[in-house]
C-alpha cells in the first residue's frame, strides 16, 4: 500500500500582503478567503475578486442560497449571514 501523498495548497488567488486566510474554500466557480484579522471576505468569480467587509461575523463556511443567482450564505458565530448582507468595499 502507498503511502498517502501530501494534500495540495490552496491556489493563491488573494493579494500576498493580506496573508493567510483563517478558512478558503469554492463552490459552483466561485472561491472565498476570509482574513478575521482585517475583517475581510474576498470573493473571486469569473476572475474578478469583491472584497467585502465582514464587520463583527468570523466566517467559517460557505453555502449557497440560490444556484441560479448564484448567491452565497456564509456561517458565522451569528449564524447564517448573506453576502448582500455586508458592506461591500471593493
Amino acid at each position: 500500500m502507498k503511502p498517502m501523498a501530501p494534500m495540495s495548497s490552496i491556489e493563491r488567488w488573494w493579494p500576498e500582503v493580506l496573508g493567510d486566510p483563517a478558512t478558503a474554500g469554492s463552490q459552483d466557480g466561485m472561491r472565498y478567503a476570509f482574513f478575521p484579522g482585517k475583517r475581510l471576505l474576498l470573493i473571486e468569480e469569473d476572475g474578478k475578486v469583491k472584497t467585502f467587509d465582514s464587520s463583527r461575523h468570523r466566517i467559517s463556511g460557505v453555502s449557497q442560497v440560490n444556484r441560479e443567482s448564484r448567491s452565497l450564505a456564509f456561517a458565522s458565530q451569528h449564524g447564517p449571514v448573506r453576502v448582500e448582507d455586508l458592506k461591500r468595499l471593493s
